[in-house]
């Protein structure tokens, strides 16, 4: 079971700001969203299981949830679920 508290140290920081590139590169969201990119990616590099969100309009939408993790998978990470 994963942790429900996760600690950063400044190298998963930076693995996380490298997958937001990702994101950010595919236009996942508008840039205007950046910190919606941030918090799915500092969960991907984290190894978190499941990301609950009441954020319906970028993040639980099932055309979003396929981007994120289509890019997750690419780059050698598992899906989220959202």
């Amino acid at each position: 079971m994963s942790s429900l508290i996760c600690c950063y140290c400044p190298s998963d920081t930076e693995e996380a700001l490298i997958l937001l590139e990702k994101y950010e590169g595919r236009d996942v969201l508008d840039a205007r969203f950046r910190n919606d990119m941030l918090h799915i990616a500092l969960a991907t590099t984290a190894k978190v299981d499941v990301v609950v969100s009441w954020n319906f309009q970028h993040i639980v939408r099932l055309d979003k949830i396929h981007q994120f993790n289509g890019i997750n998978l690419e780059f050698g990470y598992k899906p989220l679920a959202i």
